[in-house]
């Protein structure tokens, strides 16, 4: 009599049926009875080991197929010798950097049937220790460590975990660790290269504090991509402050005085950015066809609340995450984990205050 697969696995709680009765779900001892084996040798051909015969191991298989069995997550942990959990540790849960990386991981993560266990050390250092310690005793089978607002490289944990290791956003101090980082230059070249095909030719840049090396290498990037172009960047006094909008309209007013024929502003940041539309605005100053403005981060409670909506740099946070879970999964699967500085694409968002968008009209004269 044969058996009647209803749709679910054992490990969902699946009953099987036969003449119409319901069956309890398969167990292991089940199929390890119909193959004609032992339970260790039918765990071990379920689990595609090399010291099985090739005639048994699919005898076992047919069995689990004709019994509906499938192992769960749990069992296939516990016989490979992991728990199924992944550690985040970061120190700056609030910030909205960091949220969008967390959300690729754990979504990367769940999608892996592995859950998460979210640790923020608030950028103290013995915290910091303390949740590792805790999450080593866990039994982790990997770790994720999140930057904070800073970019800046990080201390490393060490190389003597027992656990892959994957660094994003702020890069471990190692160079023996693998780091995931936005490529910051890249954004300010791509920024400074789309203004330039839209004809403009006066681009000036908006430094936040010029301790965050992310700021520094945006203009970096921007500047080397106006020089390949046959152009320059704007440097009027200093370009750096801080990143308080404050500061932003400030330095904007100060570049526009300095140098009225300014065409384009870069700025390090959103808010910077936004600073500079309010300036322009004041100074009755179009946006875009006077003065096209692009941001930095494509922080969606800016960028689309502008007026008009402003171009910005997306570092592709949540890209970013799903990579370091990614990453651990090839190493929990014995491929190399890899080390050095990993710099990830950006990618420019084009929106209305470098292109005119006839419906949202520009900034007002």
């Amino acid at each position: 009599m044969g058996i009647i697969d209803d749709g679910r696995s054992a490990a969902e709680g699946g009953a099987r049926r036969t003449g119409g009765v319901v069956l309890p779900p398969a167990r292991l001892a089940d199929v390890a009875r119909m193959a004609g084996v032992s339970k260790g040798t039918a765990s071990k051909a379920l689990n595609d080991k090399s010291d099985v015969r090739s005639e048994t191991r699919l005898r076992v298989l047919e069995a689990a197929e004709a019994l509906s069995f499938r192992p769960s997550a749990i069992a296939r942990n516990l016989t490979s010798g992991r728990t199924g959990t992944v550690g985040i540790l970061t120190n700056d849960l609030d910030g909205r950097f960091v949220l969008p990386i967390l959300a690729g991981a754990e979504d990367a993560l769940g999608a892996g049937e592995i859950s998460v266990l979210l640790c923020d050390a608030r950028g103290d250092a013995i915290r910091e220790q303390r949740h590792l310690k805790t999450l080593l005793e866990r039994r982790i089978d990997g770790l994720i460590v999140v930057g904070g607002a800073r970019t800046e490289p990080r201390p490393t944990l060490g190389r003597d975990l027992p656990i892959p290791v994957v660094y994003a956003y702020a890069p471990s101090s190692s160079p023996d660790d693998l780091s995931l980082v936005s490529d910051n230059r890249l954004g300010g070249r791509v920024a400074a290269e789309h203004l330039w095909e839209i004809g403009r030719r006066r681009i000036a840049y908006i430094g936040g504090d010029a301790s965050f090396v992310a700021s520094r290498e945006r203009e970096e990037g921007a500047r080397a991509a106006l020089a390949d172009l046959g152009g320059e960047l704007i440097a009027d006094g200093a370009l750096y402050g801080d990143w308080t909008e404050r500061w932003g309209r400030a330095m904007a007013s100060r570049l526009l005085q300095s140098n009225p024929e300014i065409d384009a502003i870069i700025a390090a940041s959103d808010g910077l950015a936004r600073a500079a539309l309010d300036v322009l605005r004041d100074q009755g100053r179009r946006v875009p066809e006077d003065v096209a403005v692009v941001g930095y981060d494509n922080w969606s409670i800016i960028v689309q609340n502008t007026r008009p909506e402003l171009t910005s740099i997306d570092m592709e946070l949540e890209a970013m995450g799903r990579l370091a879970a990614s990453r651990l999964f090839g190493a929990l699967s014995g491929h190399d984990l890899g080390s050095g500085v990993e710099a990830l694409p950006v990618q420019l968002i084009v929106r209305a205050s470098t292109v005119k968008d006839d419906l949202d009209g520009g900034s007002p004269g």
